[in-house]
């Protein structure tokens, strides 16, 4: 039952947004703009509301992050390897990397809070705190290795500083801590105002996810799709139990970790390879198929 609780409620969100997509409810446009609504406002509005009124009373528990983090290096170096050993183009390699380690914090956050509540979300939160700006540091320094553009050190150094510095979950989960542990706590007006503006934000996120999948591209793309999905939803769990297991990280936040591991490709694979000019059909192919076989690597993980 655990899985049907935890899954099935995003499951028919995200079928939702295909459907309401398909009956000329919502459209390109607005879910671009909902998008952006989520990305840049709702979505740090929640994940600053759950972390702040968090309490962090023994500190940040950094054997957990180094742990969290260290699983997402070693996937890195896989998908250059992967790179190679499939002899995949220089078009292509952006996009593929990002798909073996990039992933839906969205619904990382819907499925950690139905199964694991704020406690849950509180260890979520500092992890990605940190992992996304790892990953967005990944995928810009390959995409400009393998965009072919003789760009300056400095210059590379500016783009993915700015990628990372910019982004708005970083910057949520980064306010987060910090009021957790200077303040605490929410008054109670401002409590409620914060949870009804996150009330927004998952169905929202959600709906948009599902209305923005698209299977153009998906036959054409189906071997490298399938290696990235086996290496984010079948390797990256694994390696990040073997390192959890290594680190002696137990309880609530080994739970949430391996949630996290087993999550799908994110939706941002494709905006960051249409920017920088990589595949974005690969792009689009790989999150597709990602999303869809994450609901067995979710169950898994749920199960177990």
């Amino acid at each position: 039952m655990i899985v049907l609780n935890c899954l099935f409620p995003i499951f028919v969100l995200l079928l939702l947004g295909r459907i309401l997509k398909r009956k000329g409810l919502t459209n390109d446009i607005f879910l671009q703009t909902s998008d952006r609504l989520i990305y840049y406002f709702c979505f740090p509005i929640m994940l600053f509301w759950k972390i702040g009124g968090a309490s962090f009373e023994g500190g940040i528990d950094w054997t957990y992050v180094i742990a969290g983090v260290s699983p997402f290096l070693t996937m890195f170096f896989l998908s250059v390897l992967a790179i190679k050993i499939f002899a995949i183009t220089p078009y292509q390699a952006g996009s593929f990397s990002q798909s073996c380690y990039r992933f839906n914090t969205y619904i990382g956050v819907a499925v950690i809070l139905n199964s694991l509540g704020s406690e849950g979300v509180k260890y979520f939160g500092l992890l990605i705190g940190f992992v996304i700006p790892l990953v967005n540091l990944f995928a810009v320094a390959l995409l400009i290795w393998f965009s072919g553009e003789k760009l300056q050190a400095r210059q590379r150094i500016v783009i993915t500083s700015r990628a990372v510095l910019s982004n708005p979950l970083i910057i949520g989960c980064l306010s987060g801590i910090a009021y957790s542990r200077v303040i605490g706590e929410f008054p109670v007006f401002i409590d409620n105002s914060l949870s009804l503006i996150s009330m927004v934000a998952l169905p929202m996120a959600l709906i948009s996810i599902g209305g923005s999948l698209t299977f153009k591209g998906v036959r054409q793309n189906v071997r490298l799709s399938l290696v990235g999905a086996a290496m984010k939803l079948l390797v990256l769990p694994l390696t990040g139990y073997l390192f959890f297991h290594l680190f002696g990280v137990t309880g609530v936040p080994f739970k949430v970790g391996l949630l996290f591991f087993a999550l799908p490709a994110s939706t941002a694979i494709y905006v960051l390879s249409s920017q920088m000019h990589s595949d974005t059909e690969l792009a689009s192919s790989a999150i597709v198929l990602s999303t869809l076989l994450s609901f067995i690597s979710l169950s898994v993980i749920l199960l177990l």
